[in-house]
């Protein structure tokens, strides 16, 4: 289905696209967005009125969202919204090179500490840009469709029962190191030994498995009890990476390590990073969208997409939130719209190093020759390497030369002149690509 607005710009019914490419053959109206795909008339008809509601329904998660527009049993839209997951690194690398150029460039300044108040309700950056992502989509679909109602995913995981189905009662409060401190926890798990060679009588050291500056946490499951060589040999590679290397030196040692690693990794338990996430935005999310908003278990969710024999998407689990989920679905759309959140750039004026130090220098404006970085463009190519047409997103450089990348980011065209390329849709903040519906 294809979205419609009026000449003010206001919603209308959508169409089907045979009806589009009428309308837009005849000249009654004209492509006002290419993603989502959005035809505007030209003409404002006195009678135009909407009287048919939508319910747009939204399933929450940690790095994708899922979302599904119905009419009734009529499912007119799907699209998945993929989270950044990289803030908190950047904002980490940002202050460690603040920190750096206080220490070489300034005079020493005594600590604050408790003269900054965090408002009521505060979130991390991290997770305060997945419910923004949600909340931005939730009133641009407004703006295109006449949205009634909202069904929204306000799901909450037990952590101690997603890891120990059998637990109850008091083992609620005892934990996993009752009775234990974590280093003698770990002697007595790991057998005294290193976890890796399996040496013992050496002095054992706690180690990360899934180091901290890749993502890894300080729970007891992520600890494990090293040598210094083999702590030292692993560094902050994960246990995969690791098993690669080893593999290349074909070494009695390095065999032996690598299958008492293949041994080690089911006895890891899985990441709660991502349930986290949920159980922290839910409440925000729904407390933005309570006026209209109609609340669904994701035991619900899950029962409406097994009685549908719909596979596990994120689209068809956002399609099956709550009690208004019909019996019975028309899919009147065989695609899924792939929305990516690429933020707006940063501030860094040059491109630095791992150490902080610059190598190169970015533009001082963002638009050279009318074309910003991201923008979708085609671009019809006479002569040369890349000769025909090509639509993506475009990479500008100083120099007026472009480069061409498709949909998901390849890239398809380099250093060709921009004055070939045509604007097709202006940079938002997030990328698209159209996916074939799993049936």
């Amino acid at each position: 289905m294809v979205f419609v607005l009026n000449k003010n710009k206001k919603p209308l019914n959508p169409c089907s696209p045979a009806k589009a490419r009428k309308l837009l053959k005849q000249g009654k109206a004209v492509v006002h967005k290419k993603y989502p795909f959005t035809i505007r008339m030209k003409e404002l008809k006195t009678q135009e009125t909407n009287k048919q509601s939508y319910r747009l329904k939204v399933d929450p998660g940690s790095k994708t969202t899922g979302i599904s527009i119905v009419k009734d049993k009529e499912v007119v839209f799907l699209g998945e919204i993929h989270h950044k997951t990289d803030i908190k690194q950047k904002l980490e690398s940002r202050r460690s090179f603040r920190r750096g150029r206080r220490n070489r460039k300034t005079r020493y300044r005594k600590a604050r500490f408790l003269n900054r108040k965090r408002q009521e309700g505060w979130l991390a950056p991290s997770l305060m840009a997945r419910v923004d992502n949600i909340l931005s989509w939730v009133n641009r679909f407004k703006k295109l469709i006449p949205i009634q109602d909202v069904s929204l995913e306000l799901v909450k995981f037990d952590f101690q029962k997603m890891q120990n189905p059998e637990i109850s009662g008091e083992e609620y409060q005892q934990g996993e190191l009752v009775g234990y401190e974590v280093r003698e926890y770990l002697l007595e798990k790991f057998g005294r030994r290193c976890a890796y060679c399996h040496t013992e009588g050496v002095p054992l050291e706690i180690e990360h498995v899934q180091p901290k500056s890749r993502g890894g946490s300080n729970r007891v499951s992520n600890l494990t009890l090293a040598c210094r060589p083999c702590n030292e040999e692993k560094d902050n590679m994960l246990l995969n990476e690791w098993i690669a290397l080893l593999s290349k030196r074909k070494t009695k040692r390095n065999k032996l390590m690598i299958e008492n690693i293949k041994k080690l990794q089911p006895r890891l338990k899985k990441s709660l990073k991502d349930a986290t996430v949920v159980n922290a935005t839910r409440w925000k999310l729904f407390n933005e969208l309570k006026e209209v908003v109609e609340c669904g278990s994701g035991a619900r969710t899950k029962m409406q997409r097994i009685a549908l024999h719909l596979p596990k998407e994120h689209y068809y689990d956002a399609t099956c939130v709550g009690e208004s989920t019909p019996e019975q679905l028309i899919f009147k759309t065989n695609t899924v719209l792939q929305i990516k959140a690429k933020g707006r750039g940063s501030r860094y004026r040059s491109g630095t190093n791992k150490y902080g130090f610059p190598i190169r220098y970015m533009p001082k404006t963002k638009y050279i020759c009318g074309f910003q970085s991201g923008d979708m463009v085609k671009a019809l190519v006479p002569k040369g390497k890349y000769k025909g047409a090509h639509y993506g997103m475009i990479a500008m450089r100083s120099t007026g030369r472009c480069d061409i990348k498709d949909l998901k980011g390849t890239r398809i065209a380099q250093g060709i002149d921009s004055k070939f390329a045509k604007i097709l849709q202006r940079f938002d903040g997030y990328s698209y690509f159209l996916q074939k519906r799993t049936s």
